[in-house]
């Protein structure tokens, strides 16, 4: 791609991108339409946790085996066949007739979605160079800031316009257009002195450890992240809630081993000169090593917010799921202008500048955030923070990627892209773990203090509500709202419910200021960037 025409080289972009928007997108949809799946499918409360956290730990687990692949077999192999994977497996998702099915299917996806992402950047670190890379990157990190911001959104309208399989069935004509695109715009590329043989030790050891850890950190609200919290049934094989420690400990315990592990055959490996997933000395590189701190701890912060946020707009706010789409909608709007525009910033200030102000901006936005999130502001308010937030959400994440790759060699960017992305997904990950714990101690504090003042509600029914609001992420809000005085409360129903926002509201805004807290972190890392970094960079436009 870099000897191709240039309105050649943009087209095979425009493939990369997609097959880019529809992952992320993916990944955020289907959290939005899981009520109308447990309604169809009679989902259990352990089924829904699987379908929603199993494509992140699969996606999370494999990201360095396939960049590694890529870089020996060719990125548009390896592009093109997580395209078609991703679509195989949609479809399968989509015709579910049982949680198994959808289960499985997700697991798959996360394995298509595992095969793109780390491809998508290699192409675009190989096929583009000088200022045309920073203009790359730079709508790069335009499309994954707005496609997670705008997933809630779409997965909303097409689940209440037509169906949930809806959110599935339209990954079927996109990935037809990415893969024709692929196949005629994007010229197969690979390193020049590929490793012989293959690292098997460096797959099991980080697939498994990854794997494991990610898990641990969904799935330590959910579980318990020492005592066990409900029973957990894996291959009918069942971790009963009677057992002395949750599954969270050795899933934690045993992935964290596995991890050094991998990094003693790795660096081993390396000295003897053999293949290896992952070159060690990529970290002796200070913007790579100090980027991919900087991408952990904004991508824990971001990820706390975009999680909570959703669930304030719906259960405390009493919004509709459309209505809180269109809300975070201002988030996308605000990453799509502020990407788009840059790289001409990062021409004048350079693209470590660039992802600093971003993270200033998300700072600022995210205090405006937890002082607003009460429910006696209307909701619709927050449109103007949250669009603030897209903006230096924009700005961070098109800038971040070409900062942290600009000094790796093209024979490894797909190694070194897959280590980017799997720091971004465990720090997702911390970041879902995370809020998940501070929304959970949260309502074990503000839920008996607030049903306290209503009279009436025994110290049983508090404690009751504690686990009910942690069990259901604050579902059970809309449950006794829409219940009315029919519901188990009777005539203090509508009191209760109202308490119980005011709860949900006080715990969001904990979790909104640890996430600032992160956010806060990252802009200390991109600091520390700055001496690593010139001035400023030239960036061409777009030719």
């Amino acid at each position: 791609m870099a000897d191709a025409p240039t309105q050649t080289r943009w087209w095979g972009f425009v493939a990369l991108a997609a097959g880019l928007a529809m992952i992320v997108i993916d990944g955020t949809v289907v959290g939005v339409a899981l009520p109308a799946m447990v309604d169809d499918l009679g989902l259990t409360i352990t089924d829904a946790q699987w379908i929603t956290s199993l494509y992140a730990v699969v996606f999370a687990a494999l990201l360095l085996t396939f960049g590694h692949l890529a870089d020996q077999h060719g990125r548009r192999l390896l592009f093109v066949g997580g395209v078609v994977l991703f679509a195989a497996a949609s479809l399968a998702a989509a015709g579910a007739t049982d949680p198994n099915e959808l289960i499985v299917a997700r697991c798959v996806q996360g394995v298509g979605g595992a095969m793109i992402l780390p491809t998508t950047v290699s192409s675009l670190n190989v096929g583009f160079h000088g200022r045309r890379r920073s203009i790359a990157y730079g709508l790069w990190g335009a499309v994954m800031a707005g496609a997670a911001a705008v997933g809630p959104l779409f997965g909303g309208w097409l689940t209440t316009t037509w169906s949930w399989r809806s959110i599935f069935l339209i990954n079927l004509p996109l990935a037809a257009v990415i893969v024709v695109l692929a196949v005629v715009f994007l010229p197969e590329n690979r390193a020049e002195a590929a490793d012989e043989g293959f690292d098997v030790l460096g797959l099991l050891t980080s697939a498994a450890g990854l794997a494991l850890l990610v898990f641990g950190l969904i799935e330590g609200p959910n579980f318990g992240w020492f005592w066990p919290r409900q029973d957990v049934t894996t291959f009918g094989i069942t971790w009963s809630v009677e057992g002395p420690i949750s599954p969270v400990v050795p899933a934690l315990v045993v992935g964290l081993a596995l991890l050094v592990a991998f990094i003693g055959i790795e660096s081993r490996r390396g000295r003897r000169g053999q293949a290896v997933m992952l070159n060690l000395s990529l970290f002796s590189l200070p913007r790579f090593a100090a980027g991919n701190l900087t991408a952990a701890v904004v991508a824990a912060g971001e990820f706390a917010l975009l999680l909570v946020l959703p669930l304030y707009l719906v259960f405390a706010c009493g919004l509709s799921v459309m209505q809180a789409g269109w809300i975070l909608a201002a988030m996308a709007m605000g990453a799509f202008v502020s990407g788009a525009s840059a790289r001409r910033l990062a021409a004048r200030m350079s693209s470590v500048r660039v992802v600093w102000l971003g993270l200033v901006i998300e700072l600022v936005a995210a205090a405006v955030m937890a002082v607003m999130m009460t429910t006696a502001t209307s909701p619709w308010l927050l449109t103007l923070p949250l669009a603030g937030y897209g903006l230096g959400l924009g700005l961070a994440a098109a800038q971040l990627t070409s900062t942290v790759l600009r000094e790796v060699p093209d024979e490894w960017a797909g190694a070194a892209a897959a280590t980017q992305s799997t720091v971004r997904q465990v720090g997702s990950a911390v970041g879902a773990a995370i809020a998940g714990t501070v929304l959970a101690v949260g309502f074990a504090v503000t839920v008996p203090a607030q049903l306290s003042t209503v009279t009436g509600v025994s110290v049983e029914d508090r404690a009751t509500m504690v686990d009910y609001m942690t069990g259901t992420a604050g579902q059970v809000i809309a449950m006794i709202r829409d219940k009315g005085v029919d519901g188990y409360f009777g005539a203090l129903g509508p009191q209760v419910a109202d308490r119980l926002s005011i709860a949900f509201a006080q715990s969001a805004g904990a979790v909104v200021w640890v996430a600032l807290g992160l956010i806060a972190l990252g802009v200390a890392s991109a600091t520390r960037l700055l001496r690593h970094h010139p001035a400023a960079e030239p960036v061409a436009v777009l030719a």
